[in-house]
Formats: structure tokens, C-alpha cells, sequence
């Protein structure tokens, strides 16, 4: 051969064992698949029945505002029947310094209130002024597959506000 031939290489050579069937395995697989589809009939009907709790666990002002983590176990956003409580950090301030002030209410109602399923969840809107002059607009974003959420409030004053967290069924 001669100096410029190319390197002739013979292809990786590894044992290979087969799989057998494995019955408790398979058994193992289908009763972790029937729990999860399980989790995700629950949380659609905790949120078709309007019955569910947001429990927060980090806020972040949009576009890039530092995430802050909350460990408040009263922080929340209920959502039962009509009513809908809502106890959160809110970001306000159109510039530096930002600060922050508790969205402390419960609305007997809220206007344009949708339920929109999509390919991996839920997508729940409304709106309220929260008894000010202000409208705001709340997006909730549900994963049903593993029962978490992203709540965003969006104010004509005020940059968005977003939450990450959980939900929960209302006891």
C-alpha cells in the first residue's frame, strides 16, 4: 500500500445479549403507564370542575427580571366554582426600582374566563381589574402529565409577571 491509501478500519466488534421477556418488568411498565394516564384524567377533571389550586414556587418579572424563588405556603390561586382567590408576590414599577406588593383578593367573578385543552395540558385565561382601575389578565398554563403550571399576569401598566409552580385539587 502505499503513504497516501486510507486507513482501512474494520467495524466495532461488541457481544450483544439478547433481551428476554421479562413478565414482572412488563407488568411493572403497565401499571406505571395505566398511574400516569390515571394522574392525567384527575387533572383534567380538577380543571373541567374548576376545583384546583396553583401553589407557586418561583416568580420572575418579564422580560428578564431575576427569578425569585417563594417557599409562602398561603401563596396561591384558587379556582373553585366562580370564584376565584387569588394571594401572590406581584411585581409592579414601570422602571427600576421595582417592588413588590401582595395581590391579596377573592373575586366573586371574573370576566372572559376560557378553558382551552391543548396537546399537553390546559390553557386557562381570565381576566379581572382586581378592583382597581387596572385590568389584568391571567394565563395559566397546565401540564397535565406532571401536574405543573406557569401563570403569567399581564397588566397594561405594569411588565408581565410570571409564577412557576403546581396544582393541586381544592379539599
Amino acid at each position: 500500500m502505499g503513504f497516501f491509501s486510507p486507513h482501512k478500519r474494520h467495524a466495532n466488534k461488541f457481544n450483544y445479549t439478547p433481551r428476554y421477556y421479562d413478565p414482572a418488568k412488563e407488568e411493572r411498565e403497565q401499571r406505571r403507564a395505566e398511574r400516569l394516564a390515571e394522574y392525567e384524567r384527575f387533572m383534567d377533571s380538577i380543571v373541567l370542575a374548576r376545583n384546583y389550586k396553583f401553589i407557586p414556587s418561583s416568580v420572575q418579572q418579564e422580560p428578564a427580571g431575576p427569578t425569585r424563588l417563594l417557599s409562602n405556603p398561603n401563596y396561591e390561586l384558587s379556582v373553585w366554582g366562580s370564584e376565584v382567590d387569588v394571594c401572590l408576590p406581584y411585581i409592579k414599577g414601570v422602571t427600576p426600582p421595582y417592588y413588590f406588593v401582595l395581590l391579596n383578593y377573592t373575586l366573586p367573578f371574573v370576566d372572559r374566563y376560557t378553558t382551552e385543552q391543548t396537546h399537553d395540558g390546559w390553557n386557562v385565561t381570565f381576566s379581572s381589574t382586581l378592583f382597581s382601575a387596572t385590568e389584568y389578565n391571567f394565563t395559566l398554563d397546565i401540564y397535565a402529565s406532571s401536574g405543573t403550571a406557569t401563570l403569567t399576569i399581564a397588566s397594561t401598566w405594569y411588565p408581565d409577571v410570571q409564577y412557576n409552580g403546581s396544582i393541586v385539587s381544592v379539599n
